[in-house]
């Protein structure tokens, strides 16, 4: 019974999952040329990367980091281990040295419109991110040095800055649709 009332609630698509179908889609087929709609690059995946080298010996620095970024993503993070030992860096094999999110469909859209819209406005002295960080799969990564922009997080309770590293997996491997798909969906590059 409670299953049947669980599925029948209705989801609301994202604001930004709607702009990408209304205006992205047939200004992306109109641009490039393409004659399906499916054919379209879009973003498949977000993955959001935090190296946390104190974890290693504090396991609840981790936790509380951990709890950080499941209240920016809304979705539980995964301990990443090391893989090999290090002795330079007094690392172990198997130790907690980082934290990661992959977000998909509606917590991705979700989790987009927030960074173009609320967090990254939040930067200060902000001047767009370089168009260079493209890989060869068409792939951009950015880094955000602080996870105090975004509004989830209690500038009071917050025990460490922590950066992250975002990447936006694309469906394509050109560079060229992938920087136009991301300037329609509103991401700031540096003009």
């Amino acid at each position: 019974m409670v299953k049947e009332a669980v599925q029948n609630v209705p989801v609301k698509t994202p604001r930004l999952l709607e702009l990408y179908r209304k205006s992205v889609v047939p200004a992306m087929m109109k641009e490039f040329g393409f004659t399906n709609p499916l054919a379209v690059p879009r973003v498949e995946k977000i993955v959001i990367n935090m190296g946390v080298k104190e974890g290693a010996a504090d396991i609840k620095l981790l936790e509380h980091v951990a709890h950080e970024l499941s209240q920016i993503t809304g979705q539980k993070p995964i301990v990443t281990k090391a893989k090999r030992s290090i002795s330079a860096f007094k690392l172990r094999e198997g130790t907690s040295i980082g934290l990661k999110v992959t977000l998909r469909k509606i917590r991705m859209y979700e989790f987009m419109d927030r960074l173009f819209n609320v967090a990254i406005p939040r930067i200060r002295d902000f001047r767009g991110f370089p168009a260079s960080s493209f890989d060869s799969q068409g792939n951009y990564s950015l880094g955000i040095q602080e996870q105090s922009i975004f509004p989830e997080i209690d500038f009071d309770k917050m025990k460490k800055t922590q950066g992250m590293d975002i990447t936006f997996v694309m469906s394509t491997s050109e560079k060229t649709e992938a920087k136009r798909l991301l300037e329609l969906l509103g991401f700031p590059f540096r003009k």
